[in-house]
């Protein structure tokens, strides 16, 4: 059976999405029907091709993607629970963002395997924001373990800006901003993002171009800002970050 689900991941790289539709399914049957520990290589080759999936345009791959992914995590063996955790860092962003999926099922289920990803990385902090519904405050709590990686995961949101789906992009938007406090002095990187913003600001839907152009105009005013006014600014950033999934909704 080992043998062929590392035949059935290769098969996840294929370009055909029927195919690769297919081969999420019958995954996602093994692991329900299944139990045994997942040898280390076939859990990282999985969860290589996994994580892609997450983004495909078809929500069923999406759905069920997750939902491998997320059984997966408890059936490693101690070794491979320690191999895998880059990749299960590498999931939170993401799955974060899908969270907002205009989906309902794949939103739903990327809060649960948001949920067992905290709990697999022991990260409680985490956990704690998912219990009371705060994904919005994901980003805060992401980015408070490690804050040189900001530009890092700036970067990786930068390709939601471009997302099919409104309530993704919007998502970026906010993540971005909420990293974007923390590269003051990296000016390459405050570039970078901040004419990713300015293409936003040009987004088809109102309420995107309006965060982007505000964010965008918050960031460069960080940049230039004395210290003391960089608290304030940055602040100020803060409170619009938690107010705006509470207006977004009221148009």
């Amino acid at each position: 059976m080992w043998s062929l689900t590392e035949s059935l991941v290769e098969l996840l790289q294929e370009d055909d999405s029927d195919v690769v539709g297919m081969t999420v399914a019958v995954l996602s049957y093994l692991f329900l029907y299944s139990g045994a520990p997942i040898p280390s290589p076939i859990a990282l080759q999985l969860a290589e091709a996994l994580l892609p999936l997450f983004d495909n345009d078809d929500s069923q791959v999406r759905l069920r993607s997750m939902f491998v992914f997320q059984e997966m995590m408890p059936l490693l063996t101690a070794k491979g629970k320690k191999a895998l955790k880059s990749h299960v860092r590498q999931s939170l962003l993401p799955l974060s963002f899908h969270c907002h999926d205009e989906d309902w099922h794949v939103a739903n289920a990327s809060r649960e395997t948001l949920r067992c990803a905290a709990s697999f990385l022991k990260r409680r902090d985490l956990e704690r924001m998912l219990d009371v519904d705060q994904t919005w405050r994901f980003g805060e709590g992401l980015l408070a373990e490690d804050r040189s990686r900001a530009a890092e995961h700036s970067r990786r949101a930068l390709p939601y800006l471009r997302s099919p789906q409104e309530s993704l992009r919007q998502a970026a938007i906010r993540f971005i901003g909420i990293a974007g406090r923390h590269l003051r002095g990296q000016q390459e990187e405050l570039q970078l993002i901040c004419e990713a913003l300015e293409d936003a600001s040009r987004d088809i839907s109102p309420a995107v171009s309006s965060l982007a152009r505000q964010t965008a105009y918050v960031l460069r005013a960080l940049e230039r800002a004395p210290r003391s006014i960089f608290q304030v600014l940055r602040d100020g950033l803060r409170r619009a970050c938690r107010t705006r999934p509470r207006l977004s909704g009221r148009g």
